[in-house]
């Protein structure tokens, strides 16, 4: 384990956007950075990119900087980046539908290997060449897949429901995007994602700029 004890989840952000910055000055040829130019391109201060990454001990050398290659590869390995996840949908509408397409998740170690629906129309189909299968499958293909991360996409009133579903077919980790709250077993990681919520952020400082 590379911590004892509670990163903050701030930080955790901001080695995702640190492991980007490095691959992409790996892929340029640019072989050692400095804190000052992951600092630049993640819109932090220097001195934040030493916080964060002192939690998880040391790096680099001073009056030199960080070998681009060997961060990226640690900080990747701190993500739990350095394997590949098997991740379910449950929600075949149009939001899992933009989620099971999305590229990203594959670059960056996430598999959709399936998607989940209770509409018998959509049931036996397919999504990116993903198969869609009933709802009732769904603690059979976790086992089956490995799957430990899901993600729900469906409207609010069915999101407490998908969520009791996924846990008690052992599915570890979960993304909800519907706009509620759910409350699971205290060994379950949960991350909200509510888009209209980030955009009433907007509108609010759009207001207050007037």
């Amino acid at each position: 384990m590379f911590k004892k004890f509670k990163i903050p989840d701030a930080t955790i952000g901001r080695l995702s956007m640190y492991s980007r910055f490095l691959s992409d000055a790996d892929e340029k040829g640019k072989t050692t950075v400095s804190s000052h130019d992951i600092a630049q391109a993640t819109g932090v201060t220097p001195a934040q990119v030493r916080k964060d990454l002192a939690y998880f001990g040391e790096f680099g050398t001073r009056g030199v900087g960080y070998n681009s290659r060997e961060l990226y590869n640690y900080i990747m390995k701190i993500l739990g980046l350095d394997k590949r996840w098997s991740i379910a949908i449950v929600g075949a509408g149009n939001l899992g539908r933009a989620l099971s397409q999305y590229k990203g998740f594959q670059q960056r170690g996430f598999d959709i290997v399936c998607i989940f629906d209770n509409d018998p129309q959509k049931i036996g189909k397919k999504i990116a060449n993903i198969d869609i299968y009933s709802l009732d499958l769904l603690e059979e293909k976790v086992k089956e897949l490995n799957i430990v991360l899901g993600i729900i996409a469906v409207p609010a009133p069915a999101a407490q429901d998908v969520a009791d579903k996924l846990v008690n077919a052992g599915i570890r980790g979960i993304i909800n995007f519907a706009p509620v709250n759910i409350t699971v077993k205290q060994n379950i990681f949960v991350r909200r994602v509510d888009l209209a919520a980030q955009l009433e952020y907007l509108t609010y400082y759009l207001e207050e700029s007037r």
